[in-house]
């Protein structure tokens, strides 16, 4: 997949320019999905913030950006319908607009709906994370992360990427440089810190830092 990992949408002109440029086409031209759920497993969220996020009443760029079409894909509801029914969903949308909440739920119900099987071959499919929805693709989000503990405990996600990201860099009171410098050693791999001016563009193996804020990476 073409990824765009933002902490907060798409916030400015350069992150749209590049989920234009990843989209190959212009967003008035593109049909969207919006998956919705990892707001359902973080304390601070719910159904009215689910509900602002499809709906493009938030502060966060995603669902309001002028879509072709969008529609909503729920996670839980997919291994109730069989695969028959929604992957032909997935494999018509341009892109998937995926919504900030909790990683590890996100995580958790991509592998149950077997979207995260279907990955890998979406090669044509453009993936927006905000927040949780794109430290979801990363391979760990660190213990300061954790709010919802799957199963099998632990911080692992998707490794879809081989960085993690330490979002909304200087905008929530506890996520200073320091504190991601402090989540980074415990990550004990290549990671980012990004506020919520910046995104993270990953294409054929490409990695582009999009930024018109502040950011900084931390080698492993």
């Amino acid at each position: 997949m073409r990824l765009l990992l933002t902490s907060a949408g798409v916030k400015n002109p350069s992150i749209r320019d590049a989920l234009a440029d990843l989209l190959g086409r212009p967003i008035a031209g593109s049909s969207a999905l919006c998956i919705p759920t990892a707001q359902y497993g973080h304390p601070m969220c719910g159904p009215a913030s689910a509900w602002r996020f499809i709906t493009g009443q938030t502060p966060l760029p995603m669902c309001d950006l002028g879509w072709k079409s969008l529609g909503v894909l729920e996670l839980t509801a997919l291994p109730s319908i069989g695969e028959e029914r929604w992957v032909p969903w997935v494999r018509e949308a341009d892109v998937l607009l995926v919504a900030g909440g909790d990683a590890m739920y996100l995580c958790h119900w991509m592998r149950q709906s077997g979207l995260a099987d279907l990955l890998p071959s979406l090669q044509d499919t453009v993936w927006v994370g905000l927040s949780a929805g794109s430290m979801v693709m990363t391979p760990r989000i660190g213990d300061d992360f954790v709010e919802w503990t799957s199963p099998n405990g632990g911080d692992s996600t998707l490794g879809v990427v081989d960085f993690s990201i330490f979002p909304h860099l200087g905008h929530m009171p506890d996520n200073t440089m320091a504190a991601a410098k402090r989540w980074a050693a415990e990550i004990a791999g290549p990671a980012y810190a990004i506020d919520d001016q910046t995104a993270i563009k990953v294409a054929d193996g490409t990695v582009e830092v999009v930024s018109e804020g502040h950011w900084k990476l931390f080698p492993s």
